[in-house]
């Protein structure tokens, strides 16, 4: 699978590719703790490509990673509509209790901008992360 990153770790602005390249989705309170991107060539519940969290060092915008398989999933509803996060892990430090802090968070914002962009009640909510074992085996935090 090619995963392109469209947000590098740190960044307080959340982007989406466009056919002219890289735009601003929104700017968040809480810089990512992690580089956010898509599996090229899929499509989510949401009607974009499936997210993907890499954990790891910052990559460049546009950066492209190859991939077999994920070492978990972020369970996310955004706007009452299913868009999990897979997990690919690269080096470095990681914490499951620090991500579900973040999409707690991050699900308490989602409510407002919807709120604020477009007048509406969303229901957005962090569901859990399932790290997938080395022997195959689920883990649900």
């Amino acid at each position: 699978m090619k995963i392109v990153i469209e947000t590098p770790k740190y960044s307080f602005f959340k982007y989406i590719r466009t056919e002219n390249g890289y735009r601003i989705a929104f700017c968040s309170p809480l810089p990512t703790i992690f580089n956010y991107g898509f599996v090229e060539g899929t499509k989510s519940p949401d009607g974009m490509e499936e997210d993907v969290l890499v954990l790891g060092p910052r990559l460049p915008q546009g950066s492209t990673l190859e991939r077999e398989k994920f070492e978990g999933v972020v369970k996310f509803l955004d706007d009452s509509v299913r868009d999990d996060k897979k997990i690919v892990y690269i080096s470095g430090f990681r914490s499951t209790v620090l991500l579900a802090f973040y999409f707690r968070l991050y699900a308490l914002f989602k409510v407002f901008l919807y709120a604020l962009r477009k007048r509406k009640i969303a229901k957005c909510r962090f569901e859990g992360i399932v790290i997938e074992k080395k022997k195959g085996v689920k883990n649900q935090k």
